[in-house]
């Protein structure tokens, strides 16, 4: 003991502390990444509304879209055992018109998506609008068949991408096959649909696809959907590759996500990364605007007045490239 004492007594106590300091850490990284554990379920959270609390809460959206001049449908098609349903707004127009896929938020589809897929269809396009928890409620019920809004949240969290990709081709099959479609279509994704939307624009793109226009979500190479991404800081998207352009609609107040991927803190790596392999990725964001504000913008109860700025803008904004890319 007294010769290790007088060896210490040798070395620097910058050295010694930096020792000390990386054993600590090597400890800490090791209680918080066991090793050799099962992926932990989905994120937990608040207990969420029922359905008949999330429509009244979205009462706004519902008193807009019974205005609406434009026809809609419910549409059901069948894929493997699943029945997939979606919502379809057609344009007042006569004319051939691109398709755009209007894909929900983390708690399925509701009357807030329906209403902005219906604002795009006054641009003069068709909307579909698909319910992506179709066939994993009770029952094989879709969103409304969920007790909670957090069970259906739980439920999209344990979708990897090759469970919501065949929904996406399912819909632009069948939008294609619409007399009044012209072969092309766009996609725009409201948070959790934006990240399906970036992810399949990046990695599984169709010809037709001509842009993605994402609202509110982490891009590349975040990401933390999906069972083996659970509770995870890690960044392993591969960005590859793309000739589909892909628009960014962000708010300056979002910090959604875990700290090292929370929304607004992403934009720059994304911006890295996709220039990185000759990407176009163009992000906006609006000042003082907060997570979702294409939903809460248009909610009269919203007392931040840069939300509804931001969703105005964003619409501005997208029936503009809509009609460079669809026309």
């Amino acid at each position: 003991m007294v010769q290790n004492a007088k060896f210490f007594g040798k070395i620097p106590m910058t050295l010694i502390r930096s020792f000390v300091g990386a054993v600590l850490l090597f400890s800490t990284l090791q209680a918080c990444y066991p090793q050799n554990q099962p992926a932990p379920g989905p994120p937990s959270g608040p207990p969420g509304q029922t359905w008949a609390q999330q429509q009244k809460s979205q009462s706004f959206a519902a008193e807009k879209l019974a205005k609406s001049p434009r026809r809609r449908e419910w549409v059901n098609i069948p894929l493997g055992s699943r029945n997939l349903g979606a919502w379809v707004i057609y344009p007042e127009t006569a004319k051939k018109a691109g398709l755009v896929l209007v894909l929900h938020e983390a708690f399925g589809l509701t009357d807030s998506t329906i209403n902005t897929a219906d604002e795009v269809a006054s641009m003069g396009y068709i909307a579909i609008v698909p319910d992506l928890l179709s066939g994993y409620g009770p029952n094989g019920g879709g969103t409304s068949s969920f007790a909670t809004t957090r069970d259906g949240g739980n439920a999209l969290d344990m979708l990897e991408d090759e469970d919501v990709y065949p929904d996406l081709n399912a819909w632009v099959d069948y939008g294609n096959k619409l007399t009044q479609a012209n072969g092309k279509f766009a996609i725009v994704g409201l948070t959790w649909g934006g990240g399906v939307a970036f992810r399949y624009a990046i990695s599984a793109p169709r010809p037709e696809l001509k842009a993605v226009f994402v609202f509110c979500v982490s891009g590349p190479p975040e990401y933390n959907q999906g069972p083996a991404h659970f509770h995870k800081g890690i960044h392993d998207w591969p960005v590859i590759k793309t000739s589909v352009p892909v628009y960014g609609f962000y708010g300056g107040k979002d910090l959604t996500g875990p700290p090292d991927s929370a929304v607004l803190y992403s934009i720059p790596s994304t911006r890295r990364w996709m220039a990185a392999v000759g990407n176009f990725y163009d992000p906006v964001i609006y000042e003082n605007a907060e997570h979702a504000f294409m939903r809460i913008g248009e909610d009269p109860k919203n007392d931040n007045p840069a939300n509804a700025a931001a969703a105005k803008a964003s619409l501005i904004r997208l029936e503009k490239l809509l009609n460079e890319y669809l026309n």
